[in-house]
């Protein structure tokens, strides 16, 4: 019999009764993150083996009490048994903690900080114990002082045209000191302003030099594999978090496949899945990722996908489960609220709704959410594509040419460039393979020129 939820970031099985000193780990671990069952006896693959009657009186007596004295600040677990069917389970449950980062005392709060990260239980870096201390005060992860910073550091040009915007003027009586403050793009201690982590990431002259991992890197691959022999073009974008998504986003659209649908007198561009999805999923990846980490924000387009990572996991109580509930948990306050003014967020709670609608409105092949080990990656399916194998590449890029016929009674070399990402030579070569066969017909000269599909001109 198998149990019928599989290990993740809040569940773990365990065949015996582990050694104190790993439950207590594991224990610490679900605390500083969303909370968690271990549960005794279940195999690795979820066969439920169960654990004997004289052993759950043992561990009962003293689990619970060995977790309340090796812990600070103290956490007290539900520790129970579950029956099913002639097995026992012993099951012990915490829930998130208000208090973190907790900790193994004999370890010290520097070393005894235990995280998940997706079914694995491990010591917290110096950078996640920050964010668990900060969280734990109230504040988010943007808002952190960045201390080998100096307020010369933030672009006062980038900051005074975001306010004019908002029309907040700057008189004597506001400062700019003042809004800075208000908005938390940077804190006063002591006597010296810090400019905040949101203040460098939104404002900053050179983002990087702080955060070296905040940028994202797209890269186009030929066909369906994660191969460096099928890249075909890969860029960095840097700056500040507005400018890599606008470029990026930009980046992204020009290397999908377009479609024009005739309406009357006017052709109305088509892209070949929802733009509204794939915007909401690269807003969330720049809005909630963990910017302590250090991995940046990658997006591979494949032949038949977009894939989109994220560093961090879901913030807060979000997760795999609830995504289409409608939930908002926002792991970066400042980055959030000002991407909101600025209009690149509409509203806060509907990115992955938004996602799954969209493709449903389209009958798209349903996208994937998938939280790794510290990661989150969203699976966009793309609509117009098949697999290339070896031996079809000429085949399959006619057919793609045909296709634009769908949705369009002419078209242009330049079309076929621009959406199918072919280069010129290519797109001349497999235009005249379709003339010669008499698919298509070419109608003009020169710049004017064009095809049409035989078919229309017999209509």
């Amino acid at each position: 019999m198998k149990y019928p939820e599989q290990e993740s970031s809040l569940l773990e099985f365990k065949k015996e009764i582990p050694k104190n000193e790993q439950i207590i780990k594991t224990i610490v671990a679900f605390c500083n993150h969303k909370g968690g069952k271990l549960i005794v006896g279940i195999d690795n693959d979820g066969t439920i083996s169960g654990i004997h009657e004289d052993q759950v009186q043992q561990v009962l007596e003293y689990v619970e009490k060995s977790i309340y004295e090796a812990t600070h600040p103290t956490i007290i677990p539900l520790v129970y048994t579950q029956k099913i069917g002639d097995k026992t389970l012993l099951i012990i449950e915490v829930f998130p903690g208000s208090n973190k980062p907790y900790f193994i005392k004999s370890e010290g709060a520097a070393k005894g900080v235990y995280i998940r990260l997706g079914r694995s239980t491990l010591r917290a870096s110096t950078e996640i114990i920050q964010e668990l201390s900060f969280t734990a005060r109230g504040r988010s992860l943007d808002q952190m002082p960045v201390y080998h910073a100096s307020i010369e550091d933030l672009d006062e040009k980038k900051v005074r045209d975001f306010l004019a915007n908002k029309k907040v003027p700057i008189t004597s009586n506001i400062t700019l000191e003042t809004v800075l403050c208000d908005y938390l793009f940077a804190v006063r201690e002591h006597t010296k302003l810090y400019p905040t982590t949101a203040g460098i990431l939104l404002f900053g002259k050179n983002p990087q030099y702080f955060f070296p991992q905040a940028y994202i890197v797209c890269t186009h691959f030929a066909h369906t594999t994660l191969t460096h022999t099928d890249v075909l073009v890969s860029k960095d974008f840097t700056g500040t978090i507005m400018e890599q998504f606008y470029e990026a986003y930009d980046f992204v659209g020009r290397r999908l496949s377009h479609f024009y649908v005739v309406k009357g007198p006017r052709r109305i561009d088509t892209l070949e899945l929802p733009i509204a999805a794939l915007r909401e999923v690269m807003i969330n990846a720049i809005a909630h990722r963990n910017y302590l980490l250090s991995s940046p924000i990658k997006i591979a387009i494949f032949a038949d996908r977009i894939e989109v990572y994220s560093p961090g996991d879901f913030p807060g109580p979000l997760t795999q489960k609830n995504l289409l509930q409608g939930l908002s948990f926002i792991r970066n306050n400042t980055v959030c609220k000002v991407l909101k003014e600025v209009g690149i967020i509409e509203a806060f709670g509907i990115g992955f709704t938004t996602l799954f609608q969209q493709y449903a409105t389209m009958h798209l092949t349903t996208p994937d959410v998938i939280e790794g080990e510290n990661f989150v990656k969203c699976v966009l399916p793309r609509s117009h594509t098949k697999t290339r194998t070896a031996g079809q590449g000429n085949s399959d890029e006619t057919e793609r040419i045909i296709k634009l016929f769908q949705t369009a009674t002419a078209i242009t070399i330049k079309d076929i460039i621009e959406n199918l990402h072919l280069t010129r030579t290519t797109a001349g070569r497999r235009l005249k393979e379709l003339v010669t066969k008499k698919i298509i017909s070419k109608v003009g000269d020169g710049r004017l020129s064009h095809y049409i599909k035989n078919d229309s001109v017999d209509k």
